[in-house]
């Protein structure tokens, strides 16, 4: 089984049984997905007390964890830790069932071939984004009305992906004939977010290269994250905040 969800921020509370009773008839062969800033690999120092807790209390549970990378992840942590192949594509795992899907990567999963690309532009950053140590950060810290970061402690700029990264997507996409099941990623195509994005979204090199992937991708259905709304866009693309949904067994029968 395959179950999916959006943005996590560190708080995975919503996998608890008493949320998410559906677990007590999982096991480790079973998947649930978290589409981007799943927030637990985030403290620039290293893997806080917070961090551990909820990823050994993950790690307990009967299911498997994977996540795609959004922009409230610490991409520094990220990119140091060994890449292992899990199921045909790059994985890092931060517990042995608490796993990281790279980006343009293509796994075989309970049947299903699935693209994933995670990362995106923050929108919290109206007014900056600040080295540590500016003076301004003390003084706006409790002032919520400002929009801030802080270079390698609260942003990275590898949100964005590099070029060997996309390169690497569509060499994996032209390997599988440009034809997969399911995509996951945490931001959506320019297209898709010029429709819901009211504003607060702008197009990037993420979205127009997912674009162009959309023009030419035979696929099922595309899950997202990134916009913390729990919607259906049309009859493929879908938005995941909160809800938590599952996929049918095989890849021979829709989503559910």
């Amino acid at each position: 089984m395959i179950y999916i969800t959006g943005d996590t921020h560190g708080d995975v509370r919503r996998f608890s049984t008493k949320s998410f009773p559906e677990q007590k008839e999982m096991n480790k062969c079973d998947y649930v997905v978290v589409l981007g800033d799943f927030g637990l690999v985030w403290d620039w120092k290293g893997e806080s007390k917070h961090e551990k807790n909820w990823l050994d209390w993950l790690e307990d549970k009967p299911f498997t964890t994977l996540f795609i990378d959004g922009n409230h992840e610490n991409h520094d942590r990220l990119s140091r830790m060994p890449v292992d192949i899990w199921k045909g594509g790059k994985v890092h795992k931060i517990r042995p069932s608490v796993i990281h899907l790279m980006r343009g990567q293509i796994y075989d999963i309970d049947g299903c071939k699935i693209f994933t690309f995670g990362g995106a532009s923050s929108h919290d950053i109206r007014d900056g984004i600040f080295e540590p140590g500016d003076p301004r950060i003390k003084r706006w810290y409790y002032d919520y009305t400002k929009l801030f970061r802080i270079n390698k402690r609260t942003w990275w700029e590898q949100e964005l992906p590099s070029c060997e990264e996309m390169n690497e997507g569509l060499e994996n996409l032209e390997k599988a004939g440009w034809k997969v099941d399911y995509i996951f990623t945490h931001c959506p195509s320019t297209s898709t977010t010029t429709l819901i994005g009211d504003g607060l979204y702008e197009q990037d090199r993420l979205t127009d290269y997912l674009q162009g992937i959309k023009e030419r991708l035979d696929f099922k259905k595309w899950f997202f994250g990134h916009f913390h709304i729990d919607k259906q866009i049309n009859d493929k693309e879908i938005c995941l905040f909160e809800q938590i949904h599952r996929l049918m067994n095989t890849c021979n029968r829709d989503f559910e």
